[in-house]
């Protein structure tokens, strides 16, 4: 093999590296661009009130019976598929096999109480929605998923005293994995709160 040769061989080797790097980056960055699972110690009322406030970059501004939009004349509104759903997906911990929440939760539910009830928030309805991991039978899980948001959503309106009509609760049961390459991770069993927007 001449010098030549070599030399585009090792270019093409070179080129090969980097465009793997370069997808490897972007497959990282999308892996990691989904909102994290906030632990109960690093709940907070800033960080909910982030997660749960709607996108303000909204297409229309609704005042006093005429809209104000930002969209050019004749432009086709935006595909509600790619707008953003607001939500805020948490680690909320219960005693085992049950819907009875821990010191630790009651806890971090009261600030995500604060939050919901802060300015920002306060004009919205959210769905509380409890996910299981696998383990355990189909209807086992989905019972408990739903008895779990249905206790989230008690302890917010009886105890800290959201209204009522505010929330919604349903399980999942472990339809909606986070890691799917471990399905007994902890982000399995979660809580998730979703601003309700239609």
């Amino acid at each position: 093999m001449s010098v030549f040769a070599s030399c585009a061989l090792l270019a093409r080797i070179t080129r090969g590296i980097c465009v793997a790097m370069l997808l490897g980056m972007t497959v990282c960055r999308i892996a990691y661009a989904e909102d994290p699972v906030m632990k109960e110690r690093d709940i907070s009322e800033k960080s909910v009130t982030k997660a749960l406030m709607p996108d303000q970059t909204g297409d229309n501004i609704v005042t006093r019976g005429f809209v104000l939009s930002n969209r050019p004349p004749g432009a086709a509104p935006k595909s509600s598929a790619a707008a953003r759903k607001p939500s805020a997906q948490m680690l909320i911990t219960f005693t085992t096999n049950s819907s009875t929440l821990t010191d630790s939760a009651q806890a971090a539910l009261d600030k995500v109480a604060r939050a919901l009830q802060s300015d920002q928030l306060a004009a919205y309805r959210f769905r509380v929605e409890g996910h299981a991991d696998p383990r355990g039978a189909a209807d086992a899980n989905m019972k408990l998923s739903a008895d779990r948001a249905a206790a989230v959503v008690q302890y917010l309106t009886q105890k800290d005293r959201i209204a009522p009509e505010r929330l919604s609760s349903v399980g999942k049961g472990s339809t909606e994995p986070l890691n799917q390459r471990n399905p007994t991770a902890p982000e399995n069993r979660r809580v998730t709160i979703v601003t309700v927007t239609e």
